[in-house]
């Protein structure tokens, strides 16, 4: 799971005013992925599609108000159906 320092760097953000919201929304991911595809929280460490939507979502998350937001919710969505599928063969 990416850490705060990756996450103000993905949300371009210096300094650490807002690292209690930050992460809370990086607590939230795991298991926002795991409800959302079945792909277990416990085996979400170091792959590369989990990092890709957490930053995603954090982005999503943290700027709700931004022009980008629905085109970034059709990029996670997409990005959920692959992890969707690669959790099915976990099992």
């Amino acid at each position: 799971m990416a850490g705060i320092d990756k996450a103000r760097e993905w949300l371009r953000i210096d300094g650490s005013d807002n690292d209690a919201i930050i992460q809370g929304l990086l607590d939230a991911v795991p298991d926002y992925i795991e409800i959302a595809t079945g792909y277990p929280a416990d085996q979400q460490d170091g792959e590369p599609l989990v990092e890709t939507v957490t930053r995603f979502l954090l982005l999503l998350w943290y700027n709700a108000e931004q022009s980008e937001a629905e085109r970034l919710q059709r990029v996670i969505d997409n990005l959920l159906k692959a992890l969707t599928v690669k959790a099915r063969t976990l099992n």
